[in-house]
C-alpha cells in the first residue's frame, strides 16, 4: 500500500476511507499526499496503484483504516478499458512510442471471438512498465534502462468482458478482474489474436469490491465539502465478513490479544467484531471449535 506516515505540525488522527477519483496525469501518491494534506491527516494511504494516466476510484484509508488495507489490495476491480487497435507503443498504453502501425482489418465477429477468448482464467506476464519486483528490482526501473527482462507468467482471472463500443480501429471495453490483472497487457494480448497489434488508449477504474456504484469525490469537489463526511467507516471495507457481537468481558479480552471460547459459532474464518453497543473492534479468526482469536484491532483507547 502506497503510505504517507510523517506527521506536520496542525495535523491530526483521521479514520476511515475515502473514495478518490483520481485525476489524470497524478500518480497514485501524488493524489494521496494532495488528500492527505487536505484532510490534515496524520496517517494515510492508497490501496491498488493506478497509472497516471488512468483515472477513476482510488481508496484512499486514513489512519486506523490503513491496518484493513490488505482486504482492498486483495480486492477484485473493475474498469472501462479504450483500446486502440492497429499500434503498439513500447509501454502499452498512450504514453509509450509507437514500436509498430498494422492496418486495422478487423470485423465484429473477430472481437466476439477474441473476447470470448480472454475471458475466465488466463495467464498474463506483467509489462516492463510496471511494479512487479524481479530479482530485487522493480521492473519500470530496469525499463527506464533500456532493460528487458525475462518474466513469468501469471494466472489472473477476466469475470467479464463486455464490449460497450466498436469503431474499426477503437474498442471500448468494461472489464471485471481478479487482483494482479494488467489492463495494458490485456489491451496488447487482445491485439496480437486480432493481428494487429493495440495499446492501452485510456483507462478507467469503475469499482474495487466490496464498493461498486459508489460516489467517488474528485479533488476539486473535495474543496467545498464537509471533509470528514465524505469518509467511509473502517468496516466499510471488511463487508464480506460475518458480524459477531461480544461482551464487555470478551471485548476487553479480545483487545489484550487473548482469544475467547464461545459456545457455537455459525461462521468459521474472519468475522468483524462488533461491541454490542455497536462498536467495531476489529476482526478476528474464528474455528470450528469455537475459539475466536483477535486478528487486527483497533486501538479503541486513541
Amino acid at each position: 500500500m502506497g503510505r504517507s506516515a510523517r506527521k506536520p505540525k496542525g495535523f491530526r488522527d483521521v479514520d476511515g476511507i475515502l473514495l478518490l477519483d483520481k485525476p489524470k496525469g497524478l500518480s497514485s501518491n501524488q493524489a494521496l499526499q494532495k488528500v492527505r494534506y487536505l484532510f490534515k491527516a496524520n496517517k494515510a494511504g492508497h490501496t491498488g496503484s493506478l497509472d497516471p494516466l488512468a483515472t477513476g476510484m482510488l481508496p484512499i484509508c486514513f489512519g486506523q483504516a490503513t491496518k484493513f488495507s490488505a482486504y482492498l489490495l486483495d480486492a477484485s476491480k473493475s474498469y472501462r478499458a479504450t483500446c486502440q487497435l492497429g499500434k503498439t507503443t513500447t509501454t502499452g498504453d498512450a504514453e509509450g512510442e509507437t514500436t509498430a502501425e498494422t492496418a486495422v482489418k478487423v470485423n465484429l465477429a473477430d472481437v466476439e471471438s477474441v473476447i470470448k477468448q480472454f475471458t475466465g482464467a488466463i495467464e498474463q506476464i506483467p509489462p516492463m512498465h510496471s511494479a512487479v519486483k524481479v530479482k530485487g528490482q522493480r521492473l519500470y526501473k530496469l525499463a527506464r534502462n533500456g532493460q528487458e527482462v525475462e518474466r513469468e507468467a501469471r494466472s489472473v482471472e477476466i469475470y467479464k468482458l463486455d464490449l460497450v463500443e466498436f469503431e474499426q480501429d477503437r474498442l471500448v471495453l468494461d472489464v471485471s478482474c481478479s487482483k494482479g490483472t494488467y489492463i495494458r497487457t490485456l489491451a496488447e494480448d487482445m491485439g496480437k489474436v486480432l493481428g494487429c497489434g493495440a495499446y492501452l488508449a485510456d483507462l478507467r477504474r469503475t469499482g474495487v469490491h466490496p464498493f461498486w456504484r459508489q460516489h467517488c469525490y474528485a479533488l476539486d469537489e473535495l474543496s467545498d465539502k464537509s471533509l470528514d463526511a465524505c469518509l467511509l467507516p473502517v468496516k466499510a471495507a471488511l463487508s464480506d465478513f460475518e458480524e459477531y457481537i461480544v461482551d464487555e468481558a470478551e471485548s476487553e479480552n479480545l483487545k489484550q490479544g487473548r482469544a475467547i471460547q464461545v459456545d457455537s459459532i455459525a461462521h468459521c474464518g474472519l468475522l468483524n467484531l462488533v461491541t454490542e453497543k455497536g462498536q467495531f473492534i476489529g476482526i478476528g479468526e474464528a474455528s470450528e471449535t469455537g475459539l475466536i482469536l483477535p486478528k487486527r484491532l483497533m486501538n479503541t483507547a486513541r
